[in-house]
């Protein structure tokens, strides 16, 4: 193979990895690490959406059903602090059975003791509270080249350890999936093509205290 033409292979290369490097950055990467991490974008203004491309009338269209404003806003929501306390009391559906199943009059070296059942009652609830593992939301921007541009995403409480005694984490055990729209280019500068795709979004819906 001649210089000339080794030369023209080498290009072509490198066209095609910056294409798929391109296309990468096009929705979040596949991962088992959530919430999602941000998206690297090209700082480039060519490569976003122009006025015209943002009619909420046709993007609704495009979005349909999958238009969820429980997990998505158009426009910029207010962020509402709230502190660890607020989460960690809010104890919601039935008490879990590994829990409420707890015989607590029977130790490991085989000696019952005994305990009332208002005593019982109160440590349960308080292990229930402590093992807890709420999912905490806050509003994300995901940038100009999403629609709707923010979404509501959750995160696992990691301030201290969830187990008694200390050594376990509150870490994601479920995920929903939501649609949004992604601006996307193909092509290079003024011969670029661009138009909006739909893309899925992971969000962590339960956090569970494991290992």
């Amino acid at each position: 193979m001649g210089l000339s033409q080794t030369l023209l292979v080498y290009a072509l290369l490198c066209v095609h990895i910056g294409l798929s490097q391109h296309y990468l950055r096009l929705r979040p990467s596949p991962s088992d690490h959530l919430p999602v991490p941000g998206i690297k974008e090209d700082p480039d203004p060519e490569y976003d959406p122009r006025e015209q491309d943002m009619a909420e009338r046709t993007l609704r269209k495009k979005l349909g059903s999958n238009f969820d404003p429980n997990f998505m806003s158009i426009s910029s929501p207010m962020q509402v602090n709230l502190s660890a306390s607020d989460y960690q009391v809010k104890l919601q559906g039935p008490m879990p059975n590994e829990i409420k199943k707890l015989d607590l009059t029977e130790t490991p070296y085989g000696k019952r003791v005994k305990v009332g059942k208002k005593a019982r009652r109160k440590f349960l609830q308080w292990l229930w509270t402590y093992t807890h593992c709420p999912v905490m939301y806050t509003w994300k921007d995901l940038g100009v080249r999403f629609w709707p541009r923010y979404i509501k995403e959750g995160t696992c409480f990691s301030e201290r350890s969830c187990s008694f005694p200390e050594g376990m984490s509150c870490k994601p055990a479920k995920s929903i999936t939501k649609i949004f729209l992604r601006w996307y280019c193909q092509g290079f500068l003024r011969q670029k093509y661009c138009t909006w795709i739909q893309v899925q979004y992971p969000i962590i819906s339960e956090c569970k205290c494991s290992c």
